[in-house]
């Protein structure tokens, strides 16, 4: 029990943490009367590497880091929670690649906020019901559908003010991610298969299980009656 607390806490307390970074350094921003657009990312240009780390942690308002917010802790709870093998490089890889994406491909302009990782967690979540295919994974999936399928008017060019090629290289890196970590199986995932498993080994054959493996001509002879004994008829001896 206090393991799984601890594991409930833990899942709970750095998405929070990460969260709660975003909102200093958009309050601070705010108190000091700064913009720190200039740390977003810049594709194609050197000094816009940087902004693959720093991007995601700049906001332009309040209703773009709230709207960014609320997703980015649902999705990594979840993430952290049931998938604990793979959540601290899969979370990783996808910042860090969405980021590299919008650099190589994106518009020349600087990209900021955390929605193309938001897309990309979402993303992982979705897929990885996808490529687990166990009961726990598609019932995750079909939760972040009925929760974010607004979020797929995301992912085309509808406003220049919104990094939309953000939301698509997140999308697609969350889904990358997923197909590179899906035969890394949590416990509870290796139990169930091993369950399913043990339900296939059937002992009972209303046929015989052989049945299929013997020719025509040995089934007509076993359906035969056995031969008439004429000493036994006979009471001979």
């Amino acid at each position: 029990m206090n393991a799984a607390r601890h594991h409930f806490l833990k899942s709970i307390a750095i998405p929070l943490g990460i969260v709660g970074v975003l909102w200093v350094v958009h309050v601070t921003q705010i108190l000091l009367g700064i913009d720190l657009g200039y740390m977003g990312i810049f594709p194609r240009r050197v000094f816009g590497l940087v902004g693959i780390f720093t991007g995601p942690f700049v906001h332009v308002g309040w209703s773009h880091l709230v709207s960014n917010s609320v997703p980015l802790f649902v999705s990594a709870v979840i993430i952290m929670y049931f998938y604990p093998r793979v959540s601290y490089r899969g979370i990783a890889g996808i910042y860090v690649l969405t980021g590299l994406a919008v650099w190589i491909f994106a518009r020349p302009v600087f990209h900021v906020g955390a929605s193309g990782v938001v897309y990309g967690l979402v993303a992982f979540i979705f897929w990885s019901g996808i490529f687990r295919r166990n009961l726990k994974s598609i019932v995750l999936a079909l939760i972040v559908t009925f929760l974010y399928s607004g979020m797929l008017a995301g992912v085309v060019p509808a406003d220049n003010n919104v990094s939309w090629e953000s939301h698509l290289l997140g999308a697609v890196m969350g889904g990358f991610i997923s197909f590179l970590y899906r035969s890394r199986l949590e416990p509870d995932e290796i139990e169930q298969l091993s369950a399913f498993d043990e339900q296939d080994e059937v002992t009972d054959y209303v046929l015989d299980a052989h049945i299929f493996d013997k020719t025509k001509a040995e089934r007509r002879a076993e359906e035969l009656p056995p031969p008439l004994d004429l000493d036994e008829l006979f009471g001979r001896k």
